[in-house]
């Protein structure tokens, strides 16, 4: 199904005169973030947590805005060009969903890159609502259909979307049997789950399925599951201790402070200075965001020295 995989030797050879060579030689490398403060490189590759996922620490979320199948970077006609352009300047996490409906841009916008050399992560959605049909088909099913939109034999990241019940943990344990089988098999590396509620995070703390959990967080309590931060942060801090790798979304307030450079920097020095966060995620619409970032993230990492 879609691109054969490479055997290491070939692996090599393809990627020696390419961009994908730097991720490759750098991947043994690759430390948690909080130990690797003495990097100034926003792309410095990191590990999340103990799931065996290696990426950069900047990646793109395809889904701003998304829902029913759709997001603003897929409604305005730039989702393919944009992904592209994104692993063109080193990202290496793309971070798509059902409801984003970004599979078949993804999919485009990498084709004839050698699968090893980015991580795919992406969402299936379980709650009434949110989809074009009212099915929830069983997670295998949802999973197939994803890999054949990705053009991908394997997902990096399989994730319960957008978790709000305390309970989700015994309300959708049969989809979390059905993960945890897949990542068995090998047609997925990880699983885990993105939280909208601050009870849901809660419920993620002390579960060994979670591999690697999205987490809303950002300096104002903005689009988070508490207003107050300091409420949440704890919780974050107890899942990262844990060992479950931590993707942070939200960092702008979900696109409240996008035109407010100084939230924008603030909030990227606060999640980082929490030393808990494995990666951050931001949702680009345009090529100069992704430079714009980067140059703030650099920032942001000089001034924790």
């Amino acid at each position: 199904m879609g691109r054969k995989k490479l055997s290491r030797r070939q692996f090599v050879t393809t990627l020696s005169a390419g961009a994908g060579s730097l991720f490759l030689a750098n991947a043994v490398n690759a430390v948690p973030f909080h130990a690797a403060s003495a990097s100034d490189d926003p792309l410095q590759l990191v590990r999340l947590g103990k799931s065996g996922i290696k990426t950069t620490l900047l990646g793109m979320g395809t889904g701003f805005s998304g829902y029913n199948r759709s997001s603003n970077i897929t409604r305005a006609g730039v989702a393919e060009s944009l992904i592209k352009q994104a692993y063109d300047r080193g990202v290496r996490f793309f971070d798509c969903a059902d409801s984003y409906g970004t599979h078949p841009f993804t999919a485009a916008a990498l084709k004839g890159i050698p699968r090893d050399s980015y991580v795919l992560g992406t969402k299936i959605w379980v709650s009434p609502g949110g989809l074009p049909e009212p099915e929830r088909p069983d997670a295998d099913k949802v999973i197939e259909r994803f890999r054949k939109e990705l053009n991908t034999d394997y997902i990096d990241l399989v994730q319960i979307h957008c978790m709000t019940d305390p309970a989700w943990t015994e309300k959708y344990k049969r989809q979390m049997d059905i993960l945890e089988d897949l990542k068995a098999r090998k047609i997925i590396r990880a699983h885990g789950v993105s939280v909208h509620s601050l009870e849901a995070m809660q419920a993620c703390v002390g579960n060994p399925w979670i591999d690697v959990i999205h987490v809303r967080v950002n300096a104002f309590g903005e689009s988070m599951d508490k207003k107050d931060p300091a409420l949440v942060t704890p919780v974050i801090e107890s899942l990262h201790k844990e060992g479950k790798g931590v993707i942070g979304m939200k960092l702008i307030g979900n696109g409240k402070f996008r035109n407010d450079p100084a939230k924008i920097d603030e909030s990227l020095r606060f999640v980082l200075g929490l030393g808990t966060v494995d990666m951050l995620i931001v949702g680009f619409e345009t090529p100069d965001q992704i430079d714009d970032y980067k140059g703030r993230l650099k920032s942001a990492l000089l001034a924790r020295k």
